[in-house]
């Protein structure tokens, strides 16, 4: 029996009209009614994924900023946390400033820009969170950030992802978490290393984990797992890695998953 579940959000969880349906939070909560531990594994904000966990009714530390942190529900304890050093830090800012390319920074639970643009406000209105405009983002990244995230069109990107890669090495997590975003974080950063910690936490093995993605970002999520599910949407390096492939997120993948693997068996048992 699979005892903790971590889902992602973005094309997995939510639809593409960032919804959930009625029927997959009814299979969550009757996961949890029979024992189940569900969490969410996303590269959102922990305050944007505890909107989403208080709407599923769950009370369980929550993985976020791709992994960067994980924090109770109620926020009085943070369980993992790992920061982007300084020296990186101010070289992402510096980078992004060079490029003229849009930046966020992630710091104390505050979304930063340099400047108020389209990107800014499109990215804030789909999270549903506040975001703060500081033009000198050098000044913050003297105390590291938990998460930068880069925003423009997919083959920028892709260059850009591979010339970070080149100048940080190890140092850094560079990752796609969409086609027009690229998130950095600690190397330590990444939804494997903080599933891992939460399951020790909560003294569940490795094998008794389901974990459910959809993109590059969800690569050590489903590969850390027991039972590493790919979306039926997810980018096919994902696919190759996966165990098992659901359905789409708008064809409610994770009620699919839930359903066969914590549902079904459960049910057989109590027979």
């Amino acid at each position: 029996m699979y005892k903790l579940i971590a889902i992602d959000l973005d094309g997995t969880l939510l639809t593409d009209e960032l919804l959930i349906s009625p029927a997959t939070v009814s299979a969550i909560q009757k996961a949890v009614g029979i024992g189940t531990i569900v969490t969410i594994a996303t590269g959102r904000m922990f305050p944007s994924a505890k909107l989403i966990a208080q709407q599923l009714g769950i009370n369980v530390p929550l993985i976020t900023y791709q992994g960067a942190i994980i924090k109770d529900i109620n926020e009085k304890e943070v369980m993992y946390e790992r920061l982007i050093p300084p020296d990186i830090a101010q070289k992402l800012v510096e980078i992004a400033s060079e490029k003229n390319i849009h930046l966020q920074v992630y710091q104390d639970d505050i979304l930063y820009s340099a400047s108020e643009n389209e990107k800014l406000i499109t990215y804030c209105e789909a999270s549903q969170v506040p975001y703060q405009v500081e033009p000198n983002l050098i000044k913050l990244a003297k105390k590291g950030f938990t998460k930068v995230l880069f925003i423009d069109e997919p083959d920028y990107l892709n260059a850009l992802q591979e010339e970070l890669q080149t100048l940080f090495g190890e140092r850094a997590h560079i990752a796609k978490s969409k086609k027009h975003y690229l998130e950095v974080t600690h190397p330590e950063a990444n939804k494997g290393s903080a599933l891992l910690h939460l399951a020790k936490m909560l003294g569940v093995e490795r094998s008794e984990i389901i974990g459910i993605g959809d993109n590059h970002n969800d690569l050590e999520l489903i590969t850390t797992a027991g039972l590493g599910v790919a979306m039926g949407n997810a980018v096919m390096e994902l696919k190759d890695c996966a165990d098992y492939i659901s359905l789409s997120n708008n064809e409610e993948g994770v009620l699919h998953v839930i359903e066969k693997f914590i549902l079904e068996p459960a049910s057989v048992v109590m027979k």
